[in-house]
């Protein structure tokens, strides 16, 4: 039986030494890629000496809050998605690791449907913890890791061999009212911002409100009064603004507001999934108009629609507990079902883990898939406006990149399109360079704000 899952869940949906040579690369590159899409041997080696050359940025990974620990140490080849080894083996240059704080929103029937100040202080330790992980990897592993504050920071700790951290925060909820809450954490070194995740929050509105918090759609209608004023301090701050789920309105608002460019740090065009967490072609326009990066993200429920048998296997569920039919993936990814709310645990915990028995026997989205979104996007808003991510220890993961280690199979399906490696370049790392480098170089001294 599937193990249950949290409510949360439920909603979600350095090298440590590049020993390798080139001859020896090539065959680990050879058999990795035994049973997979079926490359030519010549794509195989070309992506394999291209990534040993390219820099590469991957733009969303959540750092586990058991990150460190006893079977998820950083400097072993372990289960997850992400940890050093597999970003050596990988070539990865650096990643986006998040800082991400969203407490648990269910205790029982009589849980409240707003958020408490207890809920906000979870969230922020949940945050807290996130940084210290960070911190503690960089001060036990000094010759393999290291923060990147600065594009150049970025760029000199690739020619070291080392893997670049950069800080992003996602979920401006564990931050409550409070706007100097961004400067504290720009100090520490954050770069990037999202206000949304699911939920809508004191900020802004987000792509997936939540029925537990009695959420309704633009309830803000779009951003509210700390979060337009969050934009302003953000650009003055050189913090990058990201867009990724975000509601339409407060996107559209964000940049009507941004002086800087803005980045979707792992989104994909609702072209491949008709969700509203995915970004429409008018979305993708703004972000470009702004001179930003859409960050395609290999994670299958937004690249692939559930297949039928997969839709009607979950409707039979939902039959069985009482609740209505999905209409569409959206809501299978989100129920939106308030009276899931009122349930005792033990009902909840059989639906969840039915639930997610039927969704873990749907085939993950595939490098095709990824490829075709990519494909998409570049079409609609141009080479010089892509870029990847992983969403990796959140969901994300598509078969060939299930870890940071098998980037280069990315690199590989894009070689099989046609894309140069000018361009692919430009997908691993070199665009969102670009878009920090401007954002960076808009800040405003401390005394002209």
């Amino acid at each position: 039986m599937t193990k249950p899952r949290s409510k949360k869940a439920l909603y979600i949906g350095l090298p440590l030494a590049l020993a390798i040579g080139a001859g020896a690369g090539f065959l680990v590159w050879d058999h990795w890629f035994k049973g997979n899409a079926g490359y030519p041997l010549a794509v195989i080696k070309q992506a394999n000496e291209m990534q040993d050359r390219l820099l590469s940025f991957d733009s969303h990974i959540t750092v586990p809050v058991d990150f460190g620990t006893a079977g998820n140490e950083a400097d072993k080849d372990g289960e997850g998605q992400f940890d050093l080894v597999k970003a050596a083996r990988g070539r990865l240059s650096g990643a986006a690791l998040t800082i991400f704080g969203w407490p648990e929103i269910w205790n029982g029937p009589n849980a409240p449907h707003k958020p408490t100040d207890g809920f906000v202080e979870a969230a922020r330790n949940e945050q807290e913890v996130r940084y210290k992980i960070i911190s503690g990897m960089v001060r036990d592993f000094p010759n393999q890791v290291a923060i990147a504050y600065t594009p150049d920071d970025f760029r000199r700790l690739h020619g070291e061999g080392k893997f670049a951290i950069f800080i992003s925060m996602l979920n401006a909820y564990p931050l409550g009212n409070d706007l100097n809450q961004l400067d504290l954490w720009a100090a520490r070194g954050m770069r990037m911002f999202g206000f949304s995740y699911v939920g809508n929050n004191a900020w802004s509105d987000s792509s997936r409100p939540l029925p537990f918090f009695n959420d309704s759609t633009d309830a803000l209608d779009g951003l509210s009064d700390i979060g337009k004023q969050a934009v302003h301090r953000l650009n003055d701050l050189g913090v990058i603004i990201d867009v990724s789920q975000m509601s339409t309105k407060a996107l559209e608002q964000v940049a009507q507001l941004s002086r800087t460019p803005m980045v979707a740090s792992h989104s994909a065009p609702r072209a491949s999934v008709d969700i509203p967490r995915n970004l429409s072609d008018k979305e993708l326009q703004l972000i470009k108009n702004s001179g930003g990066v859409v960050q395609i993200v290999g994670f299958s429920a937004y690249l692939r629609p559930l297949s039928q048998p997969t839709q009607d296997k979950l409707n039979a569920l939902r039959a069985r507990f009482d609740l209505p039919p999905l209409p569409n993936l959206a809501v299978a990814l989100m129920p939106g079902d308030a009276i899931i709310a009122a349930w005792p645990e033990h009902k909840f915990g059989e639906y969840a883990s039915a639930l997610y028995g039927i969704l873990d026997e749907e085939p993950k989205a595939t490098l095709k898939d990824l490829g075709d979104a990519i494909d998409y996007t570049v079409r609609k808003i141009g080479i010089d406006h892509v870029g990847l991510s992983s969403d990796f220890n959140d969901g994300g993961g598509v078969q060939g990149w299930n870890n940071v280690g098998e980037i280069r199979n990315v690199t590989a399906e894009l070689i099989q399109r046609g894309y140069s490696e000018a361009d692919i370049a430009k997908l691993w790392g070199g665009n969102f360079l670009r878009v920090w480098d401007q954002v960076q170089k808009a800040a405003k001294p401390l005394a002209n704000r």
